[in-house]
């Protein structure tokens, strides 16, 4: 069976290959495919959004307060046992956000928040002070529920209520093609978010990674946009019927 995108003729070209071009190319398809032009009018910069901008908004690190990491991916538990109860391991891509980490905060030395994956490296293998790791939580028969992307960041929006001048601003670390949901989840949570400036995030996926989506970038991709969907939908809804 093909590809839906592949089935039927082909739309003609965008007129360039700038990002104006080709919103101007999806709305023009869009209104013909719904034939209804203010519905594609609405939903061409969303599609756009979601689809096509796979960069956050950036400023220099210098501009930052603290550091937030968010983890990606880990691998399963070296010794076995039931992985309700026994934590997973960091594994290598977040070793490697660790390691970005270390680049950033040599740079600016302000307090850092990190996924428990990331925060195990910081502190074992560049012995790094100020470190907050965000933990996993863990009920009283031990099954271990591991925090969403929306979970750290609501954590780490909590520890910083009570900071000195304010909650400040972060600076965003992330998986490549996670940092922008991570950078807008942030700041979902209220705070002022950014990715640093002329740092470049870890892209290579772990195949070996205990979160099947986390493993080839295809998977991942669809994983990401889904929950940006999910986001805005709620985003959408709250803002078009605020009172329910």
């Amino acid at each position: 069976m093909a590809a839906p995108a592949l089935m039927g003729a082909a739309p003609a070209r965008a007129a360039d290959g700038s990002a104006t071009g080709l919103r101007q190319h999806m709305r023009a398809v869009l209104a013909a495919e719904l034939a209804d032009r203010d519905a594609a009018q609405a939903l061409t910069p969303l599609l756009h959004d979601v689809g096509f901008d796979w960069h956050p908004e950036t400023v220099p690190v210098a501009d930052c307060d603290f550091v937030l990491a968010f983890g990606f991916g880990n691998r399963p538990p070296a010794g076995g046992g039931d992985p309700a109860k026994v934590r997973y391991e960091p594994g290598p891509v977040n070793e490697e956000l660790a390691d970005t980490v270390a680049k950033v905060r040599a740079g600016r030395n302000v307090p850092v928040y990190a996924q428990w994956e990331i925060a195990r490296f910081l502190t074992s293998k560049y012995g790094m002070s100020d470190v907050t790791s965000i933990e996993p939580l863990i009920a009283p028969d031990g099954t271990i529920t591991y925090l969403s992307t929306d979970g750290v960041a609501a954590q780490v929006a909590e520890a910083r209520k009570g900071a000195p001048g304010g909650a400040g601003t972060a600076c965003v670390i992330g998986f490549r093609d996670h940092h922008k949901r991570c950078v807008q989840t942030t700041r979902d949570r209220g705070l002022k978010a950014y990715a640093p400036r002329g740092f470049d995030m870890p892209h290579t996926y772990d195949p070996e990674s205990g979160q099947p989506w986390t493993r080839r970038r295809d998977l991942y991709l669809v994983n990401d946009m889904l929950a940006q969907w999910s986001a805005l939908r709620s985003k959408l809804i709250a803002d078009a019927f605020p009172n329910g």
